[in-house]
């Protein structure tokens, strides 16, 4: 008989003649997820064997900028000159979060945030005790703390005190990702956990309702994997599966994949076969980007009403949000000659118009008569005054556009305009990884963690850079450690 290869459908253990090599625990992606599971598997006595479908590790973690969202008062933000409380990290990522948020994940993440840090130097990563305060998508330079969501916005700073909680290992720009994981792959290989590359899963293994197994391709051939205590799934989103994306995310099939290769929501559809219910698959992040330097954010973004509809001072992802939720998906910004020097890092946002006054910019961009003109009079009577009431941009970005010409940039997506995606819905987990079926019982020896899992980052409109390591390398530990102990 030959084991089915569709991740949809277990392998029951029956079918499998010949195990290829057995061992505690599973983990299967080799990214920070994965990583930090093996680690703390490893650590707890388990023999821990690591399936890695490419030809090494590093995953999604390290293409990204390597962000790490943690606080409470962590080193770097005590020797920056921060203070910081769990409490009101915790107030702050539970809007962030938005209507779908895990309360009991988002606690336990916050009262581990510092031993956390400390673990995360125990392992050999560095952090630079330098702040940059600037408008960027990541510390331009060696910085190692900064800003990267909307701690300082309207809502948020009511119910928290902001604190910059973006921690980026000691690299230069959007190396951090890379850094942070050459740095968990030398903590792997100096311990015992076995990595096997350049192997695939395909289906989980069953025995009498427990999850026991792998079944990959390896050098050609079906090998089956044995797990004496658990299986941890930490294989990464499914951005990259386009039939995935159309059928539970269509809002992001407009907007460019980001990611590694192998995003295509494997694990998550062999959870789903097992029994596990998945839950948040229509949130993704989805961003467009009109800074650096935050020059850009002085400007108004509008829509094809004339209307504005977001404070232009937000994190990337809210205003890439609101972007794709205007009539048409159509979107501009407004600037004036003095913030315009050349369309924004990026983005590269096309000139559609230009005009010596509101009337001529509203005229020959063909927006309706008295439109634009009365969005751009009631918004500079009150930056006059350093007032925003209706979106209540922060002072710092605040001052009327008084400064002719003024040029209307087109932020829409059907430009071919960069919009960033990735998927936020995985698996449904407890706080320790283990999958749940849709009548919330757990599924023996089976635990996800990462974009495998619906873990701490729940909302594209509220996500803030730093969330998924942050996530991934968090849960993954407590995935591993569950998966060893808990059989």
């Amino acid at each position: 008989m030959t084991p089915s290869t569709d991740p949809c459908v277990p392998v029951e253990a029956r079918e499998i003649s010949q195990w290829h090599a057995e061992t505690d625990v599973l983990v299967v992606g080799y990214g920070g997820a994965g990583a930090c599971a093996a680690l703390e598997a490893q650590s707890c006595g388990a023999e821990v064997i690591l399936l890695e479908a490419a030809s090494d590790g590093g995953g999604t973690t390290a293409l990204s900028g390597g962000q790490i969202y943690l606080g409470g008062g962590t080193p770097i933000q005590q020797a920056c000159g921060f203070s910081d409380t769990r409490e009101d990290m915790e107030a702050y990522i539970r809007i962030a979060a938005g209507a779908n948020a895990d309360a009991d994940k988002i606690r336990v993440y916050c009262e581990g945030s510092l031993a956390h840090f400390d673990w995360l130097v125990a392992q050999g990563v560095v952090f630079n005790p330098e702040y940059y305060g600037g408008k960027h998508t990541n510390t331009p330079e060696y910085q190692s703390l900064t800003w990267s969501g909307n701690e300082k916005g309207f809502r948020e700073s009511q119910a928290a005190t902001p604190a910059p909680r973006a921690h980026k290992p000691k690299a230069f720009w959007e190396d951090g990702g890379a850094t942070l994981m050459a740095t968990l792959k030398t903590a792997v290989a100096r311990t015992k956990v076995r990595v096997e590359i350049d192997t695939r899963a395909l289906s989980l293994i069953r025995e009498d309702g427990r999850i026991i197994g792998v079944l990959c391709r390896q050098d050609g051939e079906l090998r089956a994997f044995r797990a004496r205590r658990g299986v941890v799934l930490s294989a990464g989103g499914f951005v990259m599966n386009r039939e995935m994306v159309a059928k539970y995310a269509p809002r992001l099939q407009d907007a460019t994949p980001i990611g590694n290769p192998n995003d295509t929501g494997g694990g998550i559809l062999m959870g789903i076969g097992a029994g596990g219910a998945a839950i948040n698959m229509s949130e993704g992040f989805i961003s467009v980007i009109w800074y650096p330097k935050g020059a850009f954010c002085e400007g108004i973004f509008v829509n094809e009403q004339g209307q504005r509809f977001v404070n232009e001072d937000c994190y990337h992802a809210r205003g890439g949000h609101h972007c794709l939720n205007q009539s048409g998906r159509k979107a501009y910004m407004v600037v004036d000659s003095a913030i315009f020097t050349e369309p924004p890092l990026y983005a590269n946002a096309q000139v559609k118009e230009v005009g010596e006054s509101f009337e001529e910019l509203e005229r020959d961009a063909g927006f309706p008569e008295g439109t634009l003109t009365a969005t751009l009079a009631t918004y500079n009577r009150f930056a006059a005054k350093g007032e925003d009431p209706l979106f209540h941009k922060h002072r710092d970005f605040l001052r009327p556009l008084d400064k002719p010409p003024y040029a209307l940039l087109d932020f829409s997506i059907d430009t071919g305009i960069y919009y960033p995606s990735f998927t936020l819905g995985g698996l449904d987990t407890t706080v320790d990884g283990e999958v749940r079926r849709a009548n919330g019982s757990v599924i023996p020896g089976l635990y996800a963690a990462g974009r495998n899992a619906a873990g701490l980052p729940r909302s594209g409109e509220g996500y803030a850079s730093g969330f998924s390591v942050g996530d991934a390398t968090f849960f993954g530990r407590r995935a591993g450690r569950a998966a060893a102990v808990k059989a």
